[in-house]
């Protein structure tokens, strides 16, 4: 029987020949990730119902990134439990405070290959679809229970494929692309679906891009984003596996034809992912913080894309523009190619590798009546510190040009 990505890597993990959208299933998890905001929490109750290992020590990975450096002193206290359980457990895979993000952290290290079934403790676990993997996230409950056994149920999802045609303007990136998915069905629009990205307009995505679709692949509810391994997915692994794709002939709920040509960049507006426009509908929009980062778009290539927009000029005044390099290597290729000294002569603010302002746990927080045009994934009313606060999400380049221009604005307009 034809299968959809998703039902080809679940019906692996469940040792079955084949599986369909509907059925459930139980499956073996490939790797568990948890990360400071749960990961005390998930080993405490480990032990509290009785089990004083995880099944597998080598198929976890535990991150602390989101409180980072530890602005609290109880939050020092959270990172020293985790560390005493990593420890104890004697799990093999543990990035500590500063290394970087973990989503991020996992494709950069080698740690997610194509057909994975992976499951963590953050939403944004679908980013490692970009790899052919299916990543989603859970609950601590869940959790524990994966931790304790190595498997996992699931409902298979249907899949919703998005073909993708044509080559993106100059100015105009993958977060546009998926923001303007998010504007056109919603942000329920794959509400427990899988999104299958596909077509020939994939081939001019690289793995940076095809991250950031994935990640935020999640803000439209799905399951899992993924695209298929192909030559670029080999490229970036060091391996030809090429395998992990739908068959053809797979059944799909629905099939989405986009011609990347044609778009524009994107910003959404507050206070819904989903509330997007072109760039050039919010023009003039005065903005007071401008933040380059997160799981999202805290790559090299994002912060490249910054600087090359950034060059040569100063940030508006009264705009404080802050970045945080996704990984510790982003942030070192960052300074080896002066892309850093770019960003710092415009005027940024560089914070150390994690996820902080992002999910507004710390470092540039918003006052009330602020606006902040950002790179991340979520706009939330008190995302980022104030519910008096507006935030609006856009790629990098945008979100350049917008803190030299102190408003708004289109990158095209800078880049002229």
């Amino acid at each position: 029987m034809p299968m959809t990505l998703a039902e080809k890597i679940l019906a692996r993990a469940a040792g079955r020949d084949s599986v369909k959208a509907g059925e459930f299933v139980v499956a073996d998890v490939d790797l568990a990730l948890v990360h400071d905001i749960f990961a005390a929490r998930v080993f405490d109750t480990l032990r509290k119902v009785g089990f004083d290992k995880v099944w597998d020590p080598d198929k976890v990975a535990v991150v602390i990134d989101h409180m980072v450096p530890a602005p609290t002193a109880e939050a020092a206290d959270v990172h020293h439990r985790i560390r005493e359980h990593v420890k104890r457990l004697g799990i093999g895979t543990f990035y500590d405070s500063g290394e970087g993000i973990c989503h991020q952290l996992l494709p950069e290290q080698g740690h997610v290959r194509p057909g994975m079934l992976i499951v963590g403790t953050d939403s944004h676990t679908t980013t490692y679809g970009a790899l052919a993997a299916a990543g989603t996230g859970i609950g601590t409950s869940e959790m524990v229970y994966a931790m304790a056994t190595g498997r996992l149920w699931f409902r298979v999802p249907e899949t919703l494929r998005y073909e993708f045609s044509g080559a993106l303007q100059r100015g105009v990136s993958w977060k546009d692309v998926i923001l303007h998915l998010a504007g056109t069905f919603g942000s329920d629009g794959a509400q427990y679906r899988s999104m299958e990205f596909g077509g020939p307009g994939v081939a001019t995505a690289d793995v940076s891009s095809r991250l950031t679709v994935s990640n935020m692949a999640l803000e439209m509810g799905a399951k899992f984003g993924l695209f298929a391994a192909d030559e670029i997915t080999a490229e970036y692994l060091g391996e030809a596996d090429t395998s992990w794709a739908p068959d053809p002939g797979a059944a799909y709920e629905a099939v989405h034809q986009i011609d990347l040509s044609t778009l524009p960049p994107q910003v959404a507006l507050p206070h819904d992912v989903g509330n997007v426009t072109a760039v050039s509908d919010a023009a003039g929009i005065v903005i007071h913080q401008a933040f380059i980062g997160s799981c999202t778009n805290g790559r090299i290539e994002d912060l490249r894309a910054a600087a090359a927009v950034l060059a040569g000029h100063k940030v508006a005044p009264g705009v404080r523009l802050v970045v945080a390099p996704a990984s510790r290597s982003v942030l070192l290729k960052a300074i080896e190619e002066g892309v850093a000294e770019t960003l710092v002569q415009a005027g940024a603010s560089i914070l150390a590798p994690g996820c902080g302002p992002c999910f507004g746990g710390h470092g540039g927080l918003l006052g009330p009546g602020e606006r902040c045009i950002g790179t991340h994934n979520r706009n939330f009313i008190g995302r980022m510190g104030s519910a008096e606060a507006e935030i609006y999400l856009a790629s990098p380049e945008t979100v350049a040009a917008s803190a030299i221009a102190g408003t708004i604005t289109d990158p095209r307009e800078i880049q002229r």
